[in-house]
């Protein structure tokens, strides 16, 4: 749930971006830090393990102007994608306003997508919330490489509520801001509710 703070006039918004582990969400907050002006973000605070997984999150702050006499900022966070870091996926959703679901496209990991969104369900059911009464939006990640599932494929097995997807090379950087806007989009369409 959006903070917001009256005296200084405020409005903070966690999103979360969660999918399996090496799938590109962390490539996703990196990109966009290192495209956006730095009067407008924060300190991008990545905690890795050696093998450059993200042990617990990435977080960035990314100040997008006024809004109705607020100051809205959008606190970007990821999950790590292991699933033996449950109990830090499941803490990182609490209070979230948005989430972007970064899948792997690669035929390969159909199935570790499969579990890391039945794995989102069950994190934010510890909490009594839906993914239908959230903002979201899914990323399909790693368009570029020669092994990948569908379009029609990934929507079958991942989107059963029909939202906004975007195809991306989050490493390129493609789709990356189309992903951001359009749940930042949602997110401000939610709390004007």
């Amino acid at each position: 749930m959006a903070l917001i703070n009256y005296a200084s006039r405020e409005i903070n918004c966690k999103i979360v971006y969660y999918g399996p582990g090496l799938g590109g969400k962390t490539t996703n907050i990196k990109y966009i830090y290192s495209k956006i002006s730095p009067e407008i973000r924060g300190k991008l605070v990545s905690l890795a393990t050696e093998l450059d997984r993200t042990l617990f999150f990435d977080f960035l702050p990314v100040d997008l102007g006024t809004v109705k006499g607020f100051q809205v900022r959008f606190h970007l966070y990821t999950v790590p994608g292991q699933v033996y870091y449950n109990a830090s996926r499941r803490l990182i959703l609490k209070g979230v306003d948005g989430i972007v679901f970064v899948a792997d496209s690669q035929i390969e990991r159909l199935e570790d997508n499969v579990e890391s969104m039945e794995n989102l369900h069950e994190n934010l059911a510890t909490y009594g919330l839906k993914l239908e009464n959230i903002p979201f939006v899914i990323q399909y990640n790693k368009r570029d490489l020669p092994n990948i599932a569908s379009v029609e494929e990934l929507e079958r097995l991942l989107n059963p509520l029909k939202v906004p997807y975007f195809e991306a090379v989050a490493i390129q950087g493609i789709g990356v801001f189309e992903t951001l806007k359009e749940v930042a989009r949602r997110v401000l369409r939610n709390l004007s509710k």
